[in-house]
């Protein structure tokens, strides 16, 4: 059904065993409507034009006023509430979850094998998650996605899966559809096999959402902060293992850095959480122990005097822009001089204008990819904790205009075309953009 609103030039429709095709013409302050009916072993109902509009018109009523009542007043805030009405459509509304993006296989090189399904929720994505939507205003849907991750997760528990279902379910069996492709970029997947990898930095995500949940003057119940108790327990000894690490690599498993960052991360926040008497305290002492015996894996092996950095792995030599995530998340204050070094590396080694690189390393799979935006962000929030903010402001101005037209972006950018690469919309860019927005705008206050 298509129905311009004012007289112009318009064809009737031509039907086809194909396609349903006609053309017309919209004038400025005139609408054009389109409209799909369909039905599934039910009578099918064709709504009239005046129905339809009215619907649109309430629809985007609803959208307004929830925008309105977003919080947030600080720099770049168009682009802030643009990111919040993203994460808001990536919400699975029966269930509270938030997907990671709402497609798969928009690959990360045109032509290329590097094509995952993203139609999942990612824990790793848990504590920017939680903190956006606090920040935001969000107060139902920080509150309704906490407790679908504790519910997710206790299918798994004292083990997490690196990615659940949206209805919190944890099969993903990853398997190929026989079709070519965006731009012929196959194969096509469906399910994600990461799912199955050990990927440590998890752990520290959910205690950091946890404390992020508390901190918000939220509570936990008897039954959560047992098992909040029994994932530290887990981690005391889990962290020894080698992972995939953040980005899933599927070469063999390493000593990388972030995980054991994260590892720390998860152990300091179950002990101030203990300390608050919000989660049982009985085995404080070896969490704290733990935590001293990662922090010097960390602080020797992982870190590389010549390059006055924290490196990718234990013993290596190579970068990852992962590594800003212990300065986010506060591994170390920002005035520390091996994370302010970190930091400097991966501009040197990593940035190149507003694009910045995951890594540089093989990760076990052909071909290459575009830019990491959600780094282009951490790198930008960094920035401003270490006190660089006029930098901050600077890398933030370019990466806005980054956009597409209608303020969204994709997993990663092409630096030579410009294209968006990866799936799209992208969770963790928007998630990364508010998060950098916020921090420069506290440091400019």
């Amino acid at each position: 059904m298509l129905s311009p609103s004012a007289p112009g030039t318009r064809e009737k429709p031509q039907c086809t065993d194909d396609a349903v095709t006609a053309r017309f013409e919209a004038d400025a302050g005139t609408r054009a409507l389109i409209a799909l009916a369909y039905a599934h072993q039910e009578p099918l109902v064709l709504p009239t034009r005046a129905e339809c509009e009215d619907r649109l018109d309430k629809t985007s009523a609803t959208w307004r006023r929830w925008a309105d009542n977003r919080t947030y007043t600080g720099p770049w805030r168009e682009a802030v509430l643009r990111s919040a009405l993203a994460l808001k459509l990536l919400v699975f509304a029966p269930s509270g979850a938030v997907a990671a993006a709402a497609t798969t296989s928009l690959p990360e090189e045109l032509g290329g094998k590097r094509n995952w399904d993203y139609r999942f929720s990612w824990i790793r994505d848990s504590a920017f998650t939680l903190d956006a939507f606090l920040k935001l205003g969000c107060a139902p849907e920080a509150t309704s996605y906490f407790w679908w991750l504790i519910h997710a997760s206790q299918l798994t528990h004292p083990r997490l899966d690196v990615l659940y279902r949206l209805d919190g379910g944890t099969r993903t069996p990853e398997r190929t559809l026989p079709l070519s492709g965006y731009r012929g970029s196959a194969p096509v997947r469906v399910g994600n096999a990461a799912a199955e990898q050990l990927q440590l930095d998890t752990y520290g995500e959910l205690l950091q959402t946890a404390w992020l949940y508390t901190t918000a003057g939220r509570r936990l119940d008897a039954d959560i902060a047992r098992r909040l108790a029994e994932t530290a327990d887990f981690i005391c000894t889990a962290w020894q293992q080698p992972d995939a690490g953040i980005w899933e690599v599927r070469s063999g498993p390493e000593h990388f850095t972030q995980s054991k960052m994260m590892c720390w991360i998860a152990l300091d926040r179950a002990l101030d959480l203990a300390k608050r008497q919000l989660i049982p305290d009985r085995h404080s002492a070896r969490w704290r122990r733990e935590r001293q015996a990662i922090a010097e894996f960390v602080d020797d092996p992982c870190f590389n005097p010549r390059l006055n950095s924290y490196v990718r792995s234990a013993d290596g030599n190579a970068l990852d822009a992962g590594l800003l995530l212990g300065l986010l998340h506060r591994y170390r204050p920002p005035d520390d001089p091996r994370m302010r070094g970190t930091v400097a590396a991966i501009q040197r080694t990593l940035q190149d204008g507003p694009y910045v690189n995951r890594y540089l390393r093989p990760d076990g799979l052909p071909g290459s990819e575009g830019a990491f935006l959600a780094c282009s962000f951490w790198l930008s929030e960094a920035l401003a904790l270490v006190g660089r903010v006029n930098e901050a402001a600077h890398l933030m101005d370019q990466l806005m205009a980054l956009a597409n037209d209608v303020g969204l972006f994709s997993e990663e950018v092409d630096p030579t075309t410009g294209i968006f690469l990866g799936n799209l919309p992208q969770g963790l860019s928007h998630l990364a953009l508010i998060s950098a927005a916020c921090t420069i705008g506290e440091a400019t206050r």
